[in-house]
């Protein structure tokens, strides 16, 4: 079985704008609601690969609830665990010139107790060869060794972990050899220090990277594309030209794809096609979009081996 993990869901407020002025009312169309979160991303773009999924998370108010109502619609199985606060709702605006504001909230405080009902679950529920995918930030009020204490009980139980964080706790995870991580090339230089110029570099950190624990990277970059390495050989996968619109689930929706290939079949450059050409027809959508793009841009995509 595979489950996502969000530790700090969202709704997403999607719209678009004409102007951008200070202190004038700045009229919005295109407005869209949507569950959201990097791990709810991840088990809606498999849902609709027809992959099956678990959704776990930290819900409150009536925001959460619309989150696990929405995902329940759409018959993705959700282990809600209910928190006071209201889940967060983040904004983003498209103003003109296809500019991106994005207001991003901390989400809300979850009390100790029920981190550990959550850990007891994992502990409870987990078994080998299940996946986890853990996506996206965690709450102020959880500390980052969190991490450690969802690793351990995978590590113990022999449960395969994806990991697409922006922490620079990242790092140090990788001791505990996840199956695969989705770092971008500014997560790359936050967390391991390392500028992407070219793809020299990029072949030398993602070296460097594997060494440390990682034993696939995926390593996603935009409009530039996306390399993989598996610790013996290395692909660089282009991306399709799109008018952007939102980058806000791109990057989620190029996992869920990867992955709905990749785990299964393990055809490699199919998996990249399909990772590519997913994340840009996102890219160009409000919020995940319809997806009715991506066979014909998969047409469009090339997949090299660089090393």
């Amino acid at each position: 079985m595979i489950y996502t993990l969000t530790t700090n869901p969202a709704i997403d407020m999607n719209c678009y704008s004409s102007s951008n002025e200070l202190f004038k009312v700045n009229r919005t169309t295109n407005l869209s609601y949507s569950p959201n979160g990097k791990g709810v991303n991840v088990s809606l773009v498999l849902n609709h690969y027809f992959i099956e999924s678990k959704a776990i998370g930290f819900f409150g108010g009536f925001t959460g609830k619309y989150i696990v109502e929405e995902l329940n619609k759409r018959n993705i199985s959700t282990i809600p665990f209910w928190i006071e606060e209201n889940t967060r709702i983040n904004v983003f605006i498209t103003v003109k010139d296809n500019k991106e504001l994005k207001y991003v909230n901390k989400g809300p405080f979850v009390p100790e107790e029920k981190q550990k009902d959550l850990l007891e679950y994992l502990s409870l529920n987990l078994k080998e060869d299940d996946y986890l995918i853990i996506s996206g930030s965690l709450p102020q009020s959880i500390k980052q060794e969190y991490y450690d204490q969802i690793l351990n009980i995978c590590l113990e139980k022999d449960v395969k972990v994806i990991l697409d964080i922006s922490s620079k706790k990242l790092k140090e995870l990788l001791k505990y050899k996840p199956l695969l991580i989705k770092p971008n090339d500014d997560e790359v230089k936050e967390i391991f220090e390392i500028s992407l110029n070219n793809e020299d570099d990029i072949k030398n950190a993602l070296k460097y990277i594997n060494t440390l624990g990682a034993r696939n990277i995926l390593l996603t970059l935009g409009e530039n594309g996306m390399y993989f390495y598996n610790g013996k050989k290395m692909y660089y996968c282009n991306a399709p030209k799109i008018n952007l619109l939102s980058s806000a689930c791109a990057g989620d929706a190029s996992l869920a794809a990867f992955l709905s290939e990749w785990l299964f079949e393990g055809n490699v450059e199919k998996a990249l096609k399909k990772a590519s050409a997913t994340g840009a027809n996102v890219a160009e959508s409000s919020a995940l979009g319809d997806l009715k793009k991506v066979l014909k841009y998969m047409e469009k995509i090339d997949v090299k081996e660089v090393m």
